[in-house]
């Protein structure tokens, strides 16, 4: 069992439909938990996390040195209506999101922006799954 992983963040990331070799993005990882534990579940697959908060980021960073050093894990400071894939770097196979106010109807103009940048950050099959940390569900996606 994973020690800084609550309850909430663990019945999360067993929704997720991780496979081997996946890369995964994770929109507004906060100080970085569930973004370890997909790391440690995806073996030699990678996971970019974004958070809109520098300081949830300088947590992540700073709690995550054996996963970023190792190549399987990069966090950016970052909104998730202002993300972009960084040229040269293959598409993701998976995005999730727990409690962002982009993706769950807070911000709706923040949230068209924001799925029309996932969705350009997916493979044509990838999916966006999106959660309150209670259930989570598939979004669909503009393609």
């Amino acid at each position: 069992m994973t020690r800084d992983l609550s309850d909430r963040l663990r019945a999360v990331v067993d929704a997720l439909p991780l496979r081997a070799g996946m890369r995964v993005l994770e929109i507004g990882c906060g100080p970085g938990a569930a973004a370890r534990e997909v790391v440690r579940r995806i073996g030699d697959g990678h996971v970019h996390a974004i958070d809109r908060s520098p300081r949830a980021i300088a947590q992540a960073v700073a709690g995550s040195a054996a996963e970023i050093s190792s190549g399987r894990l990069a966090f950016e400071q970052v909104a998730a209506e202002d993300f972009t894939l960084p040229a040269g770097r293959p598409p993701f196979d998976l995005a999730f999101a727990v409690r962002v106010g982009a993706l769950d109807g807070r911000h709706p103009e923040a949230g068209r922006r924001a799925l029309s940048r996932i969705a350009a950050a997916l493979t044509p099959a990838g999916r966006l799954m999106v959660g309150d940390g209670a259930a989570m569900a598939e979004l669909r996606l503009p393609r």
